[in-house]
């Protein structure tokens, strides 16, 4: 099985190369896809260093996080979808164990979670948004998930095109989790290491926590797009 790896990135100069060849490094079928968001440092500097070796999207006006990863999922062609942040929070390294539970037929989508096996230097309110977070989406979609906010979300293709996303900056994290728990997807998920980013915490604050808690309720009480929620979607044992 193909993976297309979807890298969304926004001024990322410091990183971006570095977990570009730590994504080429690995040793499975891949396509690296990296979606720059019209990033105004030399993110797109950085990326000249790797032409023919990855496919780069330029898009012409920032459009966030969510529009990034779905124009990047157009242009793959891989069975299995990972997205990636560019910061180096999560490490690419990890990927092998993401993808193993779907090629190995245990399920066909996986999260990675920060939390499963304890985290340190994590921001104290950052850690106590995320706990809320996870504990809300649990409460209202009757879910057993230890991490909603997890940036690696890994799944079948036709999983995540039957999602019909629709987010276009932070918030289609929340979005991915509740249609996927609307749909009765089973949601795997597996230990990963977690590095965090002081500077990232400072851009992503209260509103779009709040943002967030929205899209959950959005999607769980009051989405109504015809034949959503009618999709059959083959569901595996975990």
């Amino acid at each position: 099985m193909k993976t297309s790896i979807i890298i969304p990135v926004f001024n990322e100069e410091k990183t971006i190369s570095e977990v570009i060849k730590r994504t080429l490094s690995l040793n499975f079928e891949k396509e690296i896809i990296v979606v720059n968001d019209v990033s105004t440092d030399n993110t797109l500097k950085e990326l000249e260093k790797f032409r023919g070796e990855i496919k780069r999207i330029n898009l012409q006006k920032n459009r966030g996080k969510g529009f990034a990863v779905r124009e990047g999922c157009k242009a793959s062609s891989g069975d299995i979808i990972v997205i990636l942040d560019a910061d180096l929070e999560l490490l690419p390294e990890d990927i092998p164990s993401l993808i193993g539970p779907i090629k190995n037929g245990i399920s066909d989508v996986v999260f990675g979670s920060r939390f499963l096996k304890g985290v340190k230097g994590i921001n104290f309110t950052y850690k106590l948004g995320n706990f809320f977070l996870t504990f809300f989406t649990n409460l209202i979609f009757k879910s057993n998930i230890t991490d909603e906010a997890t940036g690696f979300k890994v799944m079948k293709r036709e999983i995540f095109e039957a999602l019909e996303l629709e987010a276009k900056g932070f918030e289609i994290c929340p979005e991915m989790t509740a249609k996927l728990l609307n749909l009765g997807v089973k949601i795997h998920e597996v230990p990963v290491r977690y590095f965090p980013n002081k500077m990232k915490r400072k851009r992503i604050g209260i509103r779009d926590g709040i943002k967030a808690i929205m899209t959950l309720l959005k999607y769980r009480y009051f989405y109504q797009k015809k034949g959503f929620h009618e999709k059959k979607i083959e569901k595996k044992p975990v």
